[in-house]
């Protein structure tokens, strides 16, 4: 790295927020506090929600919305970004919360925020682009399964064990509710279906109208009025806690480290997925800075974390309602996060009678619209490795770990991949250029295609090395002007391949070494394992007529002298 390249990567200047950030015209103000306004509306029972299904507790989850909500639209790299609690955050923290209990999700936070943060000032925001589509979709797919199976037992109104599978939960609850129906199981799953309903109809009548706001409202209503027996949100703060620096002993610590790291690497990959889908979005296309992203993200987890709140990431969902609401700039998010503040202070009263089978419901629906099926259909219908990359990712996701299933998720795409540039790796044996002379059938040209690397090195060897053994071959004239890509496995083959052809007494020509490969071979060996150094060339017909007189010398039985060849 040289010393120019290190100071552009100390300089910060490019991650700080800027004056173009907004656009203080009365237009462009006035769309931003509409869509705002509808974002604030919209995320206000999903930040409820996933901060009950995270098991942290609905408060955290208004907390986190509007903290963090305003730290990264004011430091992030998106113009349209909405930030707060999300499904796939929830479903990571229900198990932290399972072992380590409820006050070590702050510092989890903390934490992972400044791993974040430290990612985006390392300039690592472009990473995220080395993960394969049917790998996010499957990790998509299996938060969508998770977040709907979370809420099987608040759906049936029966207690499930901590910290087990979802999916075996779920099974395990449904279940007991069908060998045991209740009144309470008949009110909460009507709620459900209910909140599920209005959700699905109403936006086919009208998009502009709040269908999760609408259907959670309703359902409070109906519930109060018929006095049902169903369990409630509970008493909310009516005012932010003082920020305070989140502890915990220091043997839980150590093992809440890799709990951080998981919560950072979902975090940073969610972010910017996000961020990147929302530039997509804009008519046009627009700008994000991935950098800069992570920093306002990494700063957000951190803020909500000292006020007593959960990790937080872009939310797609929210911010898909932000763009197609008329957002211009980050203003709209910072207003969305100001309206749930609003509620917080002023409306805790009836959102604690929220029954929670509403905000059931809610995720339900959430989950169902997470991937869509043409999406599904899509990658199914791609190309077999990328069907089967996909599935692995959203049933590994669902049966083990969010973490663990994109890293098989990218294991699986990595081997596809290398096999699909090892077959494309070939070796092809060519006649002789020019008219046919007495004694070509001596001499085998070889021309090695694609890549040299470990992942065909092996085959290539083989095939040149059994075709050299046949048709009483005395000179091996290898071509590696068409090769693309040299590794040290490979390269190390074709010193293994030239050393063993000269211990059978077959001489090794080499021919079209690109510069940019010629250090490695150098260094690995390949050149020295010629039987003279002048059996280098870089023109075709100069290596041939080399291999023609040492055939044709072998023939009259005298020594062949070791021409001068062209490098």
């Amino acid at each position: 790295m040289t010393v120019r390249t290190a100071l552009a990567r100390l300089d910060v200047r490019d991650l700080l927020p800027r004056r173009d950030d907004y656009e203080l015209r009365p237009r462009t103000v006035g769309a931003d506090l509409v869509a705002g306004l509808t974002v604030g509306v919209v995320a206000l029972p999903l930040a409820l929600a996933f901060g009950v299904s995270s098991g942290v507790g609905p408060a955290a989850g208004l907390v986190t919305a509007v903290v963090a909500g305003v730290v990264a639209a004011v430091f992030g790299g998106s113009r349209f970004q909405v930030s707060g609690p999300t499904g796939a955050m929830a479903v990571v923290l229900a198990p932290i919360v399972a072992q380590h209990g409820l006050p070590s999700v702050a510092l989890v936070s903390v934490l992972a925020g400044i791993v974040v943060l430290a990612a985006g000032l390392l300039r690592l925001g472009r990473v995220v682009t080395f993960i394969p589509w049917p790998v996010v979709e499957g990790f998509t797919l299996g938060i969508a399964a998770i977040i709907f199976l979370q809420q099987v037992p608040a759906a049936v109104a029966v207690e499930g064990p901590v910290g087990e599978n979802t999916l075996a939960t779920a099974v395990q609850v449904t279940a007991e509710a069908v060998a045991s129906p209740s009144l309470t199981t008949a009110w909460t799953l009507g709620t459900v279906a209910a909140v599920a309903a209005v959700m699905l109809a109403l936006p086919r009548l009208s998009g502009a109208i709040p269908a999760s706001l609408v259907a959670v409202a309703a359902a409070t209503v109906v519930a109060e009025v018929a006095h049902a027996p169903l369990a409630r949100i509970g008493a909310l703060p009516d005012s932010l806690p003082v920020p305070t620096m989140p502890t915990v002993g220091v043997g839980a610590l150590g093992d809440l480290a890799g709990a951080a790291l998981a919560v950072a690497a979902l975090a940073a990959i969610e972010s910017l997925l996000s961020a990147r889908v929302a530039a997509s979005m804009e008519p046009g296309g627009s700008v994000y800075e991935p950098d800069r992203e992570l920093v306002g993200q990494g700063l957000a987890s951190v803020a909500a974390g000292l006020f007593g709140g959960m990790p937080a990431t872009g939310a797609i969902a929210r911010t898909a309602v932000n763009i197609r609401s008329g957002a211009r700039t980050r203003l709209a998010a910072v207003v969305h996060a100001l309206v749930i503040l609003a509620v917080i202070y002023l409306a805790t009263g009836p959102v604690s009678r929220i029954p929670l089978a509403a905000l059931s419901g809610v995720l339900m629906v959430t989950a169902f619209r997470m991937t869509g099926a043409r999406t599904i259909r899509a990658v199914l219908g791609s190309t077999r490795s990328d069907a089967v990359t996909f599935v692995v990712t959203a049933v590994v996701t669902v049966a083990f770990d969010l973490i663990q299933a994109v890293e098989i998720g990218l294991v699986v795409a990595a081997f596809f991949a290398l096999r699909h540039v090892s077959r494309a790796s070939a070796v092809h044996r060519e006649p002789l250029p020019g008219q046919a002379r007495p004694g070509d059938e001596h001499v085998a040209l070889f021309r090695l295609d694609g890549s040299m690397f470990f992942g065909a090195s092996d085959r290539v060897l083989t095939e040149v090395s059994d075709a050299s053994a046949r048709d009483g071959v005395l000179v091996v004239v290898l071509r590696l002007s068409q090769l693309r890509m040299v590794d040290a496995t490979g390269a190390r083959a074709l010193a293994e391949l030239v050393g063993a052809l000269e211990g059978r007494g077959v001489t090794v020509l080499v021919k079209g070494v690109q510069e940019r490969h010629r250090q490695l071979l150098t260094t690995v060996g390949v050149l020295e394992e010629l039987r003279h150094e002048n059996h280098l060339f870089d023109s075709l017909d100069d290596a041939v007529e080399h291999a023609r007189s040492h055939v044709r010398r072998s023939a009259e039985g005298t020594d062949v002298p070791q021409l001068e060849g062209r490098r």
